[in-house]
């Protein structure tokens, strides 16, 4: 079985966004079928809205297991982990370090965000760049706001580091490449992938933060 270069961004999100997810179930005290559903849901709900949205029914992950597996995987042996370092660390934040999910929430972001995109490029309307962009930003945050939605929390996608920014960009550097022949497509999702990281990166660095009202001001 070949595997394609879009197969290894499928492969690189799912895993880091099932830890990221098992990240925010852990902080919030959930058991372990709590971290597994979160997991699972961060690791698949983006694409499964994606292939909704194009028409591919039943989704992928659907079709194709090894994600769902992979991503229970990812989430048990994330809680054997994290399992280990609360027997040491008492602080719910302390399981896991904030460095550590910002760049698996990041990792998984930019790789779902360009998967997104490709797979809007392979469908029947790879000439449309506004819907290659759309579904690359849906695949990108979709799993995380229903990740935080389910644990209550305001979804990050809306108050930290220009997030969604990030993955629209990556969405749009990938999508121009692909619609307009500048590169081919492995480039193009490389490109998208690192700029989205870049973007990130910057955000987090600087602390840029979209503008917003704050109370009295």
């Amino acid at each position: 079985m070949t595997v394609s270069f879009i197969d290894v961004m499928d492969i690189i999100g799912t895993i880091a966004f099932a830890i990221s997810g098992a990240a925010v179930a852990a902080r919030k005290g959930m058991d372990i079928f709590g971290i597994n559903i979160l997991a699972l849901v961060t690791a698949t709900g983006g694409g499964i809205i994606r292939d909704v949205v194009i028409g591919k029914v039943p989704p992928m992950a659907f079709q194709n297991p090894i994600y769902l597996i992979l991503s229970l995987i990812t989430a048990n042996i994330a809680f054997l982990v994290m399992l280990k370092r609360r027997d040491k660390i008492h602080d719910s934040f302390a399981i896991v370090p904030e460095r550590a999910f910002f760049w698996f929430d990041t990792m998984g972001l930019a790789a779902f965000s360009v998967d997104g995109a490709g797979a809007g490029f392979n469908s029947d309307s790879m000439s449309n760049l506004f819907l290659i962009v759309f579904l690359g930003v849906v695949t990108g945050v979709g799993g995380g706001i229903i990740r935080d939605m389910m644990a209550c929390e305001m979804p990050y996608v809306f108050v930290k580091h220009v997030y969604a920014l990030a993955s629209l960009t990556g969405a749009l550097t990938t999508g121009v490449l692909m619609v307009y022949r500048v590169t081919g497509m492995n480039t193009a999702l490389i490109a998208g992938f690192a700029v989205t990281i870049f973007i990130r990166v910057l955000a987090a660095h600087f602390k840029w933060n979209l503008p917003r009202i704050t109370e009295g001001k």
